[in-house]
């Protein structure tokens, strides 16, 4: 589902945060990413979701590659150019859920509205399914509360809802317990992995939380520019 080739990233000529990195997550699988704090953690998954473009390297989401650095601006696998603001904006709609440390909700939307933002955004509302992941949540009894009435851990039960609530193929989380005290986020990782599982949908999830870490399949740490694997399967990251 997500496989990464080579990819490099430096913002000058002494910092070089990924050296040639490589990683393969396929459908329901998760991988947590530890690692010191700049050593290039949320960069990777800025580039993943195409807000950075790398310095070289190939990044494929399903059959939909986002970026090819060998490629010139004018074609349109490229996003090194304004002309292809939309097709990324396009292709987070279609492929990609993010979930955010400080859940990033709207205020003037109580929860159900919030959740369903993404789904009604991408055309693929289902009233359904949404009350199904509410559920699984354990916030199907918050649906008309004021999002600013809810507690933290509510609100990231949320925003994971919202991030899969459109049925993407892959959701990228960056530190989704940061901001949660410890009994919380380990409720809420829980959850954020077994509803990934159970909707066979890819996760990547940065944490500096070895607690979080450790309910993924693939446990790994980004250090020297490269993930190294933390578990047996060395064959998924480099």
């Amino acid at each position: 589902m997500l496989t990464i080739n080579g990819l490099s990233k430096s913002f000058s000529s002494d910092v070089l945060l990924l050296d040639r990195l490589s990683l393969t997550v396929k459908a329901g699988e998760s991988v947590s990413i530890q690692g010191a704090s700049g050593c290039g953690k949320s960069t990777l998954l800025s580039l993943i979701a195409g807000f950075d473009a790398p310095d070289e390297g190939q990044i494929y989401v399903g059959n939909e590659r986002i970026f090819d650095s060998h490629v010139t601006a004018s074609k349109s696998a490229s996003i090194k150019g304004p002309a292809t603001t939309g097709k990324l904006d396009d292709f987070r709609k279609q492929y990609l859920g993010i979930v955010f440390q400080s859940y990033n909700l709207f205020d003037c939307f109580n929860a159900y509205d919030n959740i369903a933002f993404t789904s009604r955004l991408k055309g693929n509302f289902d009233a359904e399914y949404q009350q199904h992941l509410m559920q699984e949540l354990g916030i199907a009894h918050l649906a008309k509360k004021p999002i600013h009435l809810l507690s933290g851990g509510e609100q990231q039960r949320c925003a994971i809802a919202r991030a899969l609530v459109h049925r993407p193929a892959l959701v990228l989380a960056d530190e989704p317990t940061g901001n949660l005290d410890e009994a919380t986020s380990d409720v809420v990782s829980t959850l954020l992995f077994d509803v990934c599982r159970s909707t066979n949908t890819a996760l990547v999830v940065v944490t500096h939380s070895q607690e979080v870490a450790e309910k993924a399949v693939m446990k790994t740490k980004l250090h020297g520019g490269k993930l190294v694997s933390l578990t047996n399967n060395q064959s998924a990251c480099g």
